[in-house]
């Protein structure tokens, strides 16, 4: 009961994630989140490793989030595990560094239709906590078009993931 309170105290007093599409053209568009989390950045590598328990199965080719699994080192798979034991690749980690981490993510849909699909994840520490930022950044013919659904998956992805990050992240 008291973990309960406390997770409710602190979702009551963390900003609120603010989500936007910050670019948009036929062929392109820019994603980009930010909210402020009182947590420890110590903890941000554990709670993205952690995707089964933030990330909503129903963005997901199984529907159940404890398929997933990312792995944080350089070229470490962002996957899926299939029913039939196979896995699905939806991005790749590229970079690690002590406030940023960059990964190749044409997740779900834009698997295939994107020639580029970045996702920039860097956090700076302030005086009541961290300040967490994703910034999407995907570029193909016609990927414009999916902008907005994108960005209401991502988004939650994000709140799910601060959320977790400040209330429940050993």
């Amino acid at each position: 009961m008291r973990a309960i309170l406390i997770a409710a105290a602190l979702v009551l007093t963390a900003q609120p994630a603010a989500a936007e599409v910050v670019a948009r053209s036929e062929n392109g568009f820019t994603l980009r989140f930010v909210s402020q989390v009182a947590a420890d950045a110590d903890r941000i590598p554990a709670s993205l490793e952690a995707l089964p328990h933030w990330w909503d199965g129903a963005h997901s080719y199984t529907g159940e989030a404890a398929n997933l699994s990312l792995d944080l080192k350089p070229g470490g798979c962002w996957c899926e595990k299939m029913p039939d034991g196979t896995s699905f690749d939806h991005g790749r980690t590229t970079s690690v560094q002590p406030d940023r981490m960059l990964f190749h993510a044409p997740f779900g849909p834009l698997r295939g239709r994107a020639t580029r699909s970045d996702l920039e994840m860097t956090w700076r520490r302030e005086p009541t906590g961290l300040t967490l930022v994703w910034t999407m950044t995907v570029e193909g013919v016609g990927v414009g078009a999916m902008a907005d659904p994108v960005d209401a998956v991502m988004a939650a992805g994000f709140r799910r993931w601060a959320t977790y990050l400040e209330t429940f992240a050993a």
